[in-house]
């Protein structure tokens, strides 16, 4: 007796050697991951897609079991992020908390945020109230994980309390920590969106695709977050092939921008495309922006007399967008513009374009005569970068 009982500590019932622990570990951390961007994040918080019956509810039942999270906090502090993104009241920004704050202590900024009621009730609405979320999954959320700990323990033994310790720990590292960390700290940024989003990795499969943040805060409610030809998002894999199968319908994916060339008329066709790819625009203007940044260096050093740190600065706050520059930054800017007539004209006639879809009390008619005005003038303005941005910024249809 005493034998067999020392058998099925070290084996459990499978009896599986240290490598199938090891990759059934790599598999249900990966559903976890899977489950929160597909269904907490892209579905629920976001609406870019919606889900079959079946599916919600695995998803549903999946998270109660390895996370205890309730779906309605979950999305609540996400959409809450998302509408004080990088203020003092966001859940868990770096930029206000400090990175280490966050990347350590993600998951007790997320436990703290969930006992705002007034969060809940402003930022959860349209999540599951149906009746095994009001008497199962919300009041009971611990012992989803307690289930989980005892299914382990039997399938391979003490092993088993490790393999679930790995499990408890995935999300508030991998989630709590390096997403919301990370996130908005270290990475490359395809568009400048109005907060410090980064892009971890272009290869999104470890943390499900949510490594692509800066593509996921420029389009909030796309259902794929890759939007690059060298980017790959696996939990957009993933929702194609339910898609294909019945479980999944997308909703919205982040617009691709389409071009007319050759055309050089603007009307309002282009207007309206201009400003539905407005940070494809943006990011195509940063790309002029450095031709001339590389034309104008050599003069800032050499006869500016500028220090190479100072340059370095200075490149930096070119290419962040206008509205998060403070005082500090916009005198800086004005010391190199005062050397540079070309940056100062190209960081000016950006501020300009911006203004034109952030103008909602004006007419299209009044939009359209802005536009081809700031189009006029970037032609000949006697920057060739700037007249090159300007005749690609006509072709788009």
């Amino acid at each position: 007796m005493i034998d067999a009982v020392l058998d099925f500590l070290s084996n459990g019932l499978t009896g599986a050697t240290g490598w199938e622990v090891f990759f059934y570990t790599l598999a249900v951390t990966h559903v976890t991951i899977a489950a929160v961007t597909i269904y907490l994040h892209r579905s629920q918080a976001h609406r870019g897609l919606d889900l079959h019956p079946i599916a919600s509810h695995f998803f549903r039942f999946w998270l109660w079991m390895t996370t205890g999270m309730v779906t309605k906090e979950w999305v609540a502090i996400h959409r809450k992020h998302h509408a004080k993104c990088e203020t003092e009241e966001d859940p868990h920004s770096p930029v206000t908390r400090g990175i280490k704050k966050v990347f350590f202590e993600g998951a007790e900024l997320y436990r703290a945020e969930a006992k705002n009621k007034e969060t809940m009730e402003k930022y959860g609405y349209g999540t599951p109230d149906d009746w095994i979320e009001r008497t199962v999954y919300t009041p009971f959320s611990a012992r989803g994980i307690v289930l989980m700990l005892f299914i382990n323990v039997m399938l391979f033994g003490v092993v088993g309390v490790s393999v679930w310790a790995v499990q408890m720990a995935w999300i508030p590292i991998t989630a709590a920590g390096i997403i919301n960390g990370i996130g908005h700290y270290w990475g490359y940024r395809n568009y400048e969106c109005n907060d410090a989003a980064t892009n971890i990795f272009p290869i999104g499969i470890i943390i499900g695709g949510e490594e692509l943040h800066n593509n996921h805060h420029t389009y909030g409610t796309s259902a794929k977050l890759s939007s690059k030809w060298y980017e790959f998002d696996i939990g957009w894999m993933y929702i194609r092939m339910m898609e294909f199968v019945g479980l999944a319908k997308v909703k919205k994916v982040a617009p691709e921008p389409k071009f007319e060339h050759g055309k050089l008329h603007l009307d309002f066709n282009t207007l309206q495309s201009v400003i539905a790819n407005r940070y494809d625009v943006t990011a195509k203007y940063a790309k002029s922006l450095k031709k001339i940044w590389r034309e104008e260096r050599e003069h800032l050093k050499e006869k500016a007399k500028l220090e190479s740190g100072y340059l370095r600065s200075a490149r930096k706050l070119l290419h962040r967008e206008p509205t998060q520059l403070q005082e500090p930054h916009k005198e800086q800017l004005t010391t190199l513009f005062a050397h540079s007539k070309p940056l100062q004209t190209m960081h000016e006639m950006r501020v300009e374009l911006g203004a034109i879809w952030e103008r909602s009390h004006a007419t299209r008619d009044q939009l359209l005569h802005q536009l081809q005005d700031w189009c006029a003038r970037a032609e000949a303005s006697g920057i060739t970068a700037l007249r090159e941005f300007s005749l690609r910024l006509r072709s788009y249809a």
